[in-house]
């Protein structure tokens, strides 16, 4: 089958009756996965880094425990701005990771507690195309099948997911998802909460965490800071 065609295939299972990465319709239910095809060989981190010690940084506190995002704004400017304005305003305080799929990825900033979608701003351009790979520990930007629908919602890749790179800027299906940032910091909690139970609650049909991490806050680093004294939960 022509990579293009299989491309065209998994970007169906992601994105009907919703995306997979973005907020779920007025009546949401979470797609198939693909987690049934082979996911490369995880690393320890993405090849694709690009860290600098101007890069900013922030701290995502979360029931699980904590851990630090770098951000690349020289990669990804539009999407990097947008998620540091919802951080600044405090949009992310109590909102949960909402979708956990093992082997895969884990996907929150929207819904609040009870699974109820917060408000948010116009969405920004998709800047999936600079060069940078949905790998193990990237933080990307979730959208609808819409390439310019990116609000709130991001995602952490837990192996290395090309399958959601980039392609061409033809459609949808094509564009991939926005690399915007990487962890760099207590990545066992995001493996942590990789590796919860999950099942339905709520508006949702499948792959809700239990229990749902809570995202207690998110925090812009002093410029510079390489490192967040903030030790993981035990178990995290």
């Amino acid at each position: 089958m022509p990579h293009r065609l299989i491309r065209l295939c998994i970007f169906a299972l992601l994105a009907v009756p919703a995306s997979v990465l973005a907020a779920p319709p007025a009546t949401p239910s979470h797609p198939a996965t693909t987690k049934a095809t082979a996911a490369p060989t995880p690393q320890s981190g993405p090849a694709n880094a690009v860290s600098t010690t101007s890069a900013p940084r922030v701290l995502v506190k979360t029931s699980l425990g904590s851990f630090v995002i770098e951000l690349y704004p020289d990669k990804a400017p539009k999407t990097v701005a947008n998620f540091l304005e919802y951080v600044n305003a405090g949009f992310y305080d109590g909102t949960v990771f909402q979708r956990v799929i093992k082997g895969y990825l884990i996907q929150g900033g929207l819904f609040n507690r009870q699974l109820q979608p917060k408000p948010t701003r116009p969405p920004v351009a998709i800047e999936a195309d600079n060069g940078l790979s949905n790998l193990r520990g990237t933080v990307a930007a979730a959208r609808a099948a819409d390439p310019n629908s990116e609000t709130s919602q991001f995602f952490i890749n837990l192996v290395d997911n090309p399958r959601l790179d980039f392609i061409s800027d033809q459609s949808g299906a094509t564009w991939g998802y926005t690399v915007f940032g990487k962890v760099v910091q207590g990545m066992n909690v995001v493996d942590a909460i990789g590796n919860l139970p999950t099942g339905p609650q709520g508006p949702f049909t499948a792959d809700v965490p239990r229990p749902l991490p809570v995202i207690d806050s998110i925090t812009e680093l002093p410029a510079g800071t390489r490192a967040a004294a903030t030790p993981s939960k035990p178990g995290g």
